[in-house]
């Protein structure tokens, strides 16, 4: 067996001739140079590989760039403080065409461009109606970049509406009142106005009768711009009546944030809503109405509130004489 007193290097180099293709040449080297080559190659190749794992760790160990992290910080609060109202066209069509549908069950031209004159001031903003009906879609259109939430006794009802209208947020409410039950209930909440019926709350732990406590926690630390009214039924001695809606809007306009809240409670003209928006909105706090439509606008952090009554001056009538 012959012993292997050389070995060969393989270059590719260009060719003389032709730059465009390689040609091979082969060096002979001695032995003993083969070893030092190769402890050099090895070598070579270690620190090549030290150095590539060191990059990766460092890379992924090293703190966040604390400029990039406020800058994309400051990109997303732009973004989401960027939103604008609905373009005035737009919002103008969108009411034209509700006005002139043809349908028994919508509110009246002045009831509808009144609830949208307040949301053309206000939108974008966070939105809370009670009942899902025939205008649903138009506020949530006319509030546009906002959060519109619906609340309706039906919770079929609220299901229908999300399936058929991806993105509309509705919740439904499980009514324990009766119209017929409107004097036992108002001085029930009288009688407890300093404790568990108190106008600034966190209706989530509230035992008051009026109070709605079943919502998702998140939507009694909202801060609502603009409440309204048009639900649940109320046309019968033994329908659930809108008492609770009432006082809970009152609460909730109340509890959060600062400055003002809008309050708008439809169908003004029955016994339950105008008694129950006297107790709970307050006569001075009412800034204008239709034959079925009061508007309120609740002032936040008010004396009255933090003396633990609704109102300045109490107008409504007395419960015993309902």
């Amino acid at each position: 067996m012959k012993s292997i007193s050389s070995a060969k290097l393989i270059l590719l180099q260009p060719s003389p001739n032709n730059k465009q293709l390689p040609i091979w040449t082969t060096l002979s080297l001695p032995s003993h140079h083969r070893v030092w080559l190769i402890a050099f190659i090895s070598f070579l190749t270690f620190a090549s590989l030290l150095t590539l794992l060191t990059t990766t760790s460092t890379s992924s160990h090293s703190p966040p760039n604390p400029n990039l992290s406020i800058s994309s910080a400051v990109s997303t609060s732009s973004s989401s403080s960027s939103v604008t109202p609905l373009p005035s066209h737009i919002f103008d069509t969108l009411l034209h065409y509700a006005l002139t549908a043809n349908s028994s069950s919508r509110m009246d031209d002045g009831d509808l461009r009144a609830i949208a004159a307040v949301l053309r001031r206000r939108a974008p903003c966070n939105l809370l109606i009670f009942g899902l009906g025939q205008e649903t879609l138009l506020w949530r259109a006319l509030n546009h970049g906002g959060r519109t939430v619906f609340l309706d006794e039906n919770e079929y009802y609220a299901a229908h509406f999300e399936e058929r209208h991806p993105g509309l947020e509705a919740y439904d409410v499980s009514y324990i009142t009766k119209v017929k039950e409107l004097p036992e209930l108002l001085a029930a909440a009288r009688s407890q106005i300093k404790t568990e019926c108190r106008p600034v709350q966190n209706l989530l732990f509230s035992d008051c009768r009026l109070a709605i406590n079943d919502l998702p926690n998140q939507l009694y630390d909202m801060a609502w711009d603009v409440i309204l009214v048009d639900g649940p039924r109320g046309y019968h001695s033994s329908s659930p009546g809108r008492m609770s809606a009432i006082f809970t809007a009152a609460v909730m306009a109340r509890s959060q944030g600062a400055g003002s809240a809008e309050v708008l409670v439809h169908d003004y003209e029955r016994e339950v809503e105008r008694v129950c928006s006297e107790e709970f909105l307050c006569a001075e706090n009412m800034v204008g109405h239709t034959d079925q439509l009061a508007h309120f606008v609740i002032p936040r952090n008010s004396a009255a509130a933090a003396a633990g009554e609704f109102c300045v001056n109490r107008t409504a009538v007395p419960a015993g004489s309902l």
